[in-house]
């Protein structure tokens, strides 16, 4: 707040509230909040959506994610491998916009070169706030949870192919802070928790599908509707993948599939990603923060020659012209 306001921003402009449910009952229900927009968790954006529903409030409630990212046979493993690492590990997996899954099809030396060397360049990620290294997650609470998920997964006969529990005795941990380093998780079904549930950290669960149709199913039926991506060299497969992905942002070769403005961003409508109105940018955004309004006018007729002959800038057009064309449908209200 206080950069805003060094920034020029005039008092009143931008303000910030701490606090809890009932801070934000407060200005849900306040009738000077015309409109209301929230980003994290499903069941928050639920309640937070509902809550102005009922009082006829606009609002955009952004939820939780469970994005895929599905490897195709064709797909070029350097860029690709480089690519899912940022995507799930960035921001220590604590963005939206994170990957959780990887669904690979198929089987052979090509796939098993995409894998490995996806586990071998997030096992080089450093703990720090530099450059190529990778931050703590926000809290205790969530740490926890990541660490249940691991061994949730570990426990029900998931391979851990990188632990990132190796950060829990580390130097940072002990300076202080919640760390758990980039972790990948081979498993066995697809009905895992982990790989159903929003882990939201840097945990990336891998499952090798037989067919397209497999991975598309896997993808169409979590309960979010966020991003999606599909590796390929072919612009074919890609575009059957981009037909049938139900999410809302869609990736070719890029695991955090972010729209820059003019287009907007948002999650999926009837998926736990998204509740309520547009979407927080764009065009989207554009219709959520103004009000459309609609002028209807009419004007008496001047009395002067030329507008009571009702005679159109067009029929003089065509009488100078020559051609004898006549306006027969006008804006001058003569038919």
């Amino acid at each position: 707040a206080e950069l805003v306001k060094e920034a020029g921003f005039p008092d009143g402009v931008f303000n910030m509230v701490q606090g809890t449910r009932e801070v934000v009952e407060g200005l849900i229900d306040h009738e000077d909040v015309k409109a209301v927009t929230f980003v994290g968790s499903s069941p928050v954006a639920s309640l937070v959506a509902s809550r102005c529903r009922n009082l006829n409030k606009r609002v955009t409630a952004l939820g939780g994610a469970k994005n895929h990212l599905i490897a195709l046979p064709d797909c070029e493993t350097e860029g690709a491998s480089s690519d899912i690492v940022v995507s799930y590990a960035g921001c220590a997996g604590q963005r939206c916009m994170a990957a959780s899954v990887l669904l690979i099809v198929g089987e052979g030396a090509k796939q098993d070169e995409l894998l490995k060397k996806v586990v071998e360049k997030a096992s080089k990620i450093e703990p720090g706030t530099g450059p190529g290294q990778m931050g703590a997650v926000i809290d205790a609470a969530s740490h926890k949870k990541i660490l249940g998920h691991i061994e949730a997964s570990e426990q029900g006969g998931a391979e851990i192919l990188l632990d990132g529990r190796s950060w829990l005795d580390g130097p940072m941990a002990k300076d202080g802070g919640c760390w758990i380093g980039p972790t990948v998780i081979k498993h066995n079904s697809p009905d895992d928790k982990t790989m159903k549930e929003e882990v939201f950290g840097p945990v990336l669960s891998v499952y090798t599908v037989s067919s397209w149709r497999e991975a598309v199913d896997i993808e169409n039926s979590n309960e979010f509707g966020n991003a999606a991506c599909v590796y390929t060299t072919n612009g074919g497969h890609a575009d059957w993948f981009i037909g049938r992905f139900r999410a809302a942002m869609l990736g070719i070769n890029i695991g955090i599939p972010v729209p820059r403005e003019p287009f907007s961003f948002g999650g999926l409508y009837g998926t736990r990603s998204k509740f309520g109105d547009m979407d927080i940018t764009g065009d989207g955004a554009m219709e959520f923060f103004t009000n459309r309004i609609k002028v209807t006018s009419k004007w008496p007729v001047p009395n002067v020659e030329e507008c009571i002959s009702g005679e159109t800038l067009a029929d003089e057009r065509a009488a100078a012209s020559g051609s004898g064309a006549v306006d027969q449908a006008n804006f001058a209200g003569r038919m």
